[in-house]
């Protein structure tokens, strides 16, 4: 069968009188007839061919009589042969833009092309027309990394036979010979993107690639696709398929085609459709099946059963998955390119993988099925592998993508050029040496743990922590956390011993909100678990690592710590350098543990150098005891400090109405400074003080202000110079950022006296604090052209500083000026003064010479217009040569000054971050600052007195999260403690605002102790050791609690761990049980807290009785919720006043009524209410009862523990802590209990 025969489509032609397909009777002969007066090769991918003259010919005077017989035509699709559009549009990271030619590199055809070729293949014309229209053109930036040398060709070029060149088309430059074809009506998918594809052979061997020509005729586009069959180096999709290049052809009335001519067969001519050709029999080897168009597993079978690097499939207790097992037969079967993508992706399983290819990053396999499910990227294929591909300019934005999506991202970058490769194999001659380009995993990027700023979704940290848990000896859980904010290089370390219901680690949760999470695998308990998932996000990442290989014990963590040179001084390893408060850690087994596994995981991720040498660690407490007010993690959620309760977001919460600091360090402080306000009075007043100086002088605002709003974030910055990876336009921000903090600094200092000692202000002292930036700042004045290193993105050190670099300078000077004198030397030769140089894509220094100038026959001819010839010779060769070398040396000696300016910037890393942190520190008293000015009116200073008694007094006090939302908002007057009781037993109406008066007056009193001004007429109150909040009625299913549940777990808490110091909010306690529960339980906390804890507070209920049996406790007082009543049509008018007194009642039926419950079932409700409502019998019996003698049973009871102390303290534990409770306070307030009775 010849090659011609396997070019003919198997498929009938139609005639115009039939739609429906028929296959001919004939069809197998009518393509051996066709071949034979075609006689039209079979494509290059097919075996490699190119066609003879002859073959030339004759398909050239066919083409020329094949546009009337369209009904004669065979073809399952229509003008598909034609080239493909090209795009003249930039790509773009979209669906559809960008698609990598599926072209085959020379590296994975390296274990291959030997078993392609034949003994048929005949040597391709260096210039075929349809070379030409298959052309990739790459619209990315032209990069040595993706073209191979093309001196190498010349050698090898000169010595084949020469050919007659044809005429060169009257362009001005050679890459634009190639036309525009029209539309196809359905191109081939892959064709898509093969102008942005990035050629494979930047991975071959050095080989030659020419300028490409036009053909020895001038013929016109759709005539030369029938005349020529692409090279191995330029194949396109559908090249690969004979049938699809046949079928392509326009409808022609060719004599060959005649003989397809059916008499029996009436069909009109339509196009068919689009079903794969029947197969045929070819004299050169069957093109493989497209890769994309297969599953992964019928290519590799060993991704048919995956297994982790021990073979223990998915589900087996020890499976691993971030790896992978590739059995060693299958390895050996590998390309050099499979191998080296396997090698890195077998240990990143679970890891999506950006592959550098030139200027293109890629997916193969399973990650290019991810990219093409989720963003719907361009699936194609890479020989063996399917493959989807995104221009390297846009390849921050498609790891944001994945890493939204909560993958992990992998980058893997080469390591060299084509060029650089080609020097590493000649100077390693005689020995073995990759024959790829080199390349290495760069980093692994996380949600918790990106480093590049551009990533970052906003100025708050992002952290990754690792969690250790132990039980004590008395069986009690402890905790050791390290976790790190990876932007800034900030650790933090942890270790505690909790309570039952883990208030610390459920604190510490609420507060961090880690991104991702480090736990051992199997040993974090049930209820750690169920604290994690219900306070973490749904993108939470989870990584369970294995105790002591992953996640290490105490004593390998620090012996890694010792051995890994993290903090090693000068090069030499020493114990003694570690950063204090490290060292201060480093008996603290927990902790040490705990950073062991964040260690490792860091290093897996490869930033462990980066982030440890910093020596960034702070100790961490979730609970301060002394000096700051405590807000556990139930607080934060219930007062919406951080987020709302609505949808999670910031709207309407404290922090979003507090923060208005302009600088993003600035913003993460703030952060802390909510979390942990202060409890010390002479702290407080000074943050007041400094608040009401720079309202009164509204001039330091305003100077701060301008001067640092377009400030970058320059924490994070020196950060990533400290690791070497800054890009120089950042590396000039971050010295114009530090300039623009020195000239700000001196602007201040004009306005305050500067002075550090303790009668200062604290601006004063901040101000005094900043160190001195002029001197390590004057060196970077001239150190380097910062305009091209903002510009050209890259660090040029001026004339003097660097030698190498200037050494390389020189060279590259000297180079080029040998080259300058050997044009003068030619011109004076050939006595032509037009002669010049010329570069031609990559192909640079060619001699342009005019058509008339005749020029040595030595000379070769490397492109042409219809005006000009451009030339290459040997000696010009060499000198191109090794101008190129001094360039590739020059780009290695730019790295190496940049990274010495890294280090030499990073020595004075003490020094930055000092100034950082007053700038932080003064971005947040500015922010106090201008939230306390637009708080409105009324507002004022808050009045911390130190009483004895603790006291909450406001008056006029409105909710400060309201203000910008409710033009109306009632004000009411708060006291709490002092000459008054400390409990407001609050009764009211549904909706009345109860629940409203308890939040605003403890965010009131977080914002005092900030240092805030708060929204009210008056403020007086003894610093808040710590706010406990129980509110609303809600369960928490995936924790297996019930709505009473999560009420009593909350309400022991405040038991166990209030204080006389402490305020108290308690709404709707009892709700989630029967009525006769649900009262008994809500009397006794009430009583306890009032009578033992002694806090102030609140006690918000609808258990109107409660009134009546506290009516005589003298830290009781009975408030209420003022509302007006229409018993006729069933409505109350919320008044939203606080005034004393109980409420008449909870006027349920009434509320029904307003929000739309027929009037027969509010009726009936209200009939069922007056003869079951256990709580309305139980407040008349109490006030029978009071008119003679009666006791409240809280009052019974204490006297009866009194009584009975001796006996009981000699049982339990447990009842020896209950007797500890009725203590002096106890039995003050009883006295007083009694004497009122």
């Amino acid at each position: 069968m010849t090659a011609a025969a396997a070019r003919t489509p198997a498929k009938p032609a139609k005639t115009p009188t039939s739609s429906t397909t028929k296959k001919a009777p004939s069809t197998g002969k009518q393509a051996s007839i066709l071949g034979f007066f075609s006689k039209v090769p079979a494509p290059g991918p097919a075996n490699g061919a190119s066609p003879s003259p002859s073959t030339k010919l004759s398909a050239s005077a066919s083409s020329k009589k094949d546009e009337s017989s369209r009904c004669l035509k065979e073809t399952t699709r229509a003008n598909s042969m034609l080239p493909p559009r090209r795009s003249a549009a930039t790509p773009v990271p979209s669906s559809d833009a960008i698609e990598p030619e599926p072209s085959s590199s020379q590296e994975n055809r390296d274990a291959s092309t030997a078993k392609k070729k034949s003994g048929a293949e005949t040597t391709t014309l260096p210039s075929s027309p349809t070379r030409k229209a298959r052309k990739a053109v790459n619209y990315a930036e032209s990069s040595d990394d993706d073209d191979d040398d093309v001196f190498t060709a010349m050698s090898r070029r000169s010595k084949q036979p020469r050919r007659a060149r044809a005429a060169v088309p009257d362009d001005d430059d050679d890459d634009d010979a190639f036309e525009v074809e029209p539309d196809e009506p359905e191109d081939d998918d892959d064709d898509d993107l093969a102008d942005f594809v990035v050629s494979d052979d930047s991975d071959a061997p050095s080989k030659s690639k020419k300028r490409k020509r036009a053909a020895s005729k001038p013929v016109p586009r759709k005539k030369t696709n029938l005349s020529s069959s692409p090279g191995p180096e330029t194949r396109s999709p559908i090249a690969d398929d004979d049938d699809e290049v046949m079928q392509d052809i326009p409808p022609s009335t060719s004599t060959a085609q005649k003989w397809k001519y059916d008499p029996d067969d009436v069909r009109p001519r339509e196009a068919a459709p689009q079903a794969a050709p029947a197969p045929q029999k070819s004299s050169g080897p069957k093109p493989k099946p497209k890769p994309h168009t297969k599953e992964p597993e019928e290519r590799y079978p060993w991704l048919a059963n995956i297994l982790d690097a021990n073979k223990n499939p998915p589900g087996h207790p020890d499976y691993d998955p971030t790896t992978l097992y590739i059995p060693p037969l299958a390895e050996r079967n590998f390309s050099p390119f499979e191998k080296q993508y396997w090698d890195i992706k077998k240990n990143l399983w679970d890891t999506v993988v950006f592959f550098k290819k030139g200027k293109f990053y890629e997916l193969y396999e399973n990650d290019a099925t991810i990219g093409h499910q989720l963003f719907d990227l361009k699936l194609t294929d890479r020989v063996n592998m399917r493959m989807v591909g995104v221009p390297e300019s846009s390849l921050d934005m498609w790891v944001n993508q994945f890493v939204a999506k909560g993958y992990k991202v992998a980058r893997v970058d080469q390591m060299e050029s084509a060029l650089g490769k080609e020097m590493r194999e000649r100077e390693a001659a005689g020995k073995k040496a990759d024959k790829i380009i080199r390349r290495e995993l760069a980093c692994i990027l996380t949600a918790g743990t990106l480093v590049d700023g551009s990533m970052l979704q906003d100025d708050m940290a992002t952290y990754c922590a690792a969690i250790k848990e132990t039980t004590t000896m008395d069986n009690r859980p402890s905790f050791g956390v390290a976790f790190v904010d990876a932007a800034t290089g900030q650790f933090f370390l942890s270790e505690w011993e909790d309570d039952v219901d883990l208030t610390r680690f459920e604190t510490f949760v609420a507060q961090v909100s880690p991104r991702e999470l480090l736990l051992e695998k199997s040993r974090l308990s049930t209820k750690a678990l169920r604290i994690l998932k219900n306070n973490t996000g749904p993108t939470t990442i989870w990584n369970h690592l294995k105790p002591g290989t992953e996640f290490w014990d105490a004593d390998l963590a620090r012996r890694e710590l010792d051995c890994g040179g993290y903090f090693a001084a000068d090069g030499k390893e020493d114990e003694a350098r570690w950063p204090q408060s490290l060292d201060e850690a480093r008996d603290k087994d927990l902790a040490m543990s705990a950073l062991g596994g964040l260690t490792h995981y860091l290093r897996v991720l490869k930033l462990d150098q980066s982030l440890l040498s910093q020596g960034r660690f702070t100790w961490y407490n979730p609970i301060h005891r002394n000096g700051t007010l405590i807000l556990d993690g139930q607080s934060l959620i219930n007062l919406e400090v951080f987020a709302n309760t609505v949808n999670g977001g910031p709207e309407g919460t404290l922090f979003s109405l507090l923060n208005r600091c302009i600088t993003p360090f600035g913003k993460r402080l703030f952060r802390q400074w909510v979390c942990h306000p202060l409890c010390n009075i002479q702290k407080i007043n000074e943050r007041l003080d400094a608040v009401d100086m720079l309202n009164a002088d509204r001039d330091i605002m305003h100077r701060f202000s301008s001067q640092m709003v377009k400030m970058p974030d320059l924490e994070r910055l020196i950060s990533r110079i400290h690791a070497g990876a800054c890009r120089p336009d950042d590396f000039v921000r971050v010295l114009e950022g530090f300039e623009q903090i020195d000239y700000t600094m001196n602007l201040l200092r004009t306005f305050g006296n500067g002075s550090s000692s303790s009668s200062s202000g604290l601006v004063d002292r901040l101000i005094a604090s900043m160190p001195d930036l002029k001197e390590p700042l004057g060196y970077w004045e001239t150190a380097f052209d910062r305009a091209k290193a903002r510009d050209e993105k890259v660090l040029i050190p001026k004339r003097g500083i660097e030698e190498d670099f200037d050494s390389s300078v020189d060279e590259i000077s000297r180079i080029k000026g040998e080259l300058h004198a050997l044009l003068e030397r030619q011109k004076a030769s050939l006595g032509c003064k037009t002669l010049k140089f010329t570069d031609v894509g990559k192909e640079i220094y060619q001699v342009e010479a005019p058509k008339s100038v005749k020029v040595p026959a030595k000379w070769r001819q490397m492109s042409a217009t219809s005006a000009v010839k451009r030339y290459y010779f040997r000696e010009l060769e060499d000198l191109v040569r090794e101008l190129q070398e001094a360039e590739e040396t020059h780009s290695q000696v730019v790295k190496e000054v940049a990274g010495r300016f890294f280090r030499r910037f990073d020595a004075d890393y003490e020094v930055w971050l000092q100034a950082i942190r007053v700038i932080a520190q003064l971005d947040c008293l500015i922010s106090l600052a201008k939230s306390s000015a637009a708080l409105g009116v009324p507002s004022c200073r808050p009045e911390f007195v130190d009483d004895e008694r603790s006291v909450v007094e406001f008056r006029e006090l409105r909710h400060p999260c309201m203000i910008n939302t409710v033009d109306d908002f009632i004000p009411n007057d708060i006291k709490l403690g002092g000459d008054e009781a400390k409990i407001n037993l609050l009764t009211g109406a549904n909706a009345a605002g109860k629940s409203t008066i308890l939040r605003m007056t403890c965010i009131a009193v977080i914002m005092a102790q900030i240092g805030c001004h708060v929204p009210a007429a008056s403020a007086r109150l003894t610093p808040v050791d710590r706010i406990m909040s129980r509110l609303g009625a809600n369960d928490n299913i995936f924790a297996a609690q019930s709505t009473f549940f999560v009420e009593l777990s909350e309400t022991k808490k405040i038991l166990s761990e209030a204080t006389p110091r402490s305020l108290v909010i308690l709404d709707e306690l009892g709700r989630g049980t029967s009525s006769y529960d649900g009262v008994a339980v809500a009397q006794a906390v009430l009583h306890h807290v009032a009578t033992h804890v002694g806090c102030v507070g609140f006690f918000a209920t609808h258990y109107h009785s409660l009134a009546a049996e506290f009516a005589g406790h003298p830290e009781v007082r009975a408030r209420r919720m003022r509302i007006r009543v229409d018993d006729e049509e069933r409505r109350v008018t919320f008044l939203y006043r606080l005034e004393d007194g109980v409420a008449e009642g909870s006027f349920g039926m009434h509320c029904a009524s307003m929000c739309g419950i027929p009037r027969r079932v509010v009726e009936r409700a209200e009939v069922a209410a007056r003869e079951w409502e256990h709580t309305s019998r139980l407040k008349e019996s109490l006030e029978k009862a009071r008119q003679g003698c009666y006791i409240p049973l809280g009052i019974l009871s204490d006297v009866a523990s009194l009584l009975n102390g001796r006996r009981r303290r000699e049982e339990e534990e447990e009842e020896e802590e209950e007797d500890a409770m009725v203590g002096e306070r106890g039995v003050e307030v009883l006295l007083k209990a009694i004497e009122a009775l």
